[in-house]
């Protein structure tokens, strides 16, 4: 099997902004069928937040506040950790599991982002090739 996170990772990372507006990141999330968008917090070193679909349900819907005047920023969760391209599929869940995430970008040596996987990545590569530890 397959099993390193380079080889189910999502690439490119999609990255908005921190003043991007909640709008612009649900359009970008729904026009790439995706759960998740990067906010780059940088300013000299890589620094990244992150807002999904979650973060909309619980911080936008359910407090009822509008996505046009609502800025990734203020809704965003950070910093985050990233995880590494040639970690084992193991490796990344455990440390999602310990972190209770299900997304995590993917840096290499140098803190820019490469890819990111998510916890339907991991479960399509379970489903589509099993499971044998290694």
């Amino acid at each position: 099997m397959n099993n390193l996170v380079r080889d189910w990772m999502s690439s490119p990372v999609v990255v908005v902004d921190p003043d991007s507006s909640v709008s612009h990141a649900l359009t970008l999330m729904r026009r790439r069928n995706i759960h998740s968008v990067v906010v780059d917090v940088s300013e000299k070193n890589p620094a990244y937040g992150i807002v999904t679909t979650t973060d909309i349900r619980d911080k936008i819907v359910l407090a009822g506040r509008n996505p046009a005047e609502t800025t990734v920023g203020e809704i965003m969760s950070g910093p985050i950790v990233t995880g590494r391209a040639e970690w084992t599929l193991a490796d990344c869940s455990r440390l999602m599991q310990e972190r209770k995430i299900r997304h995590l970008p993917i840096a290499d040596e140098h803190g820019t982002l490469i890819g990111l996987i998510s916890a339907t990545d991991i479960f399509m590569a379970v489903e589509e090739q099993g499971w044998i530890e290694g």
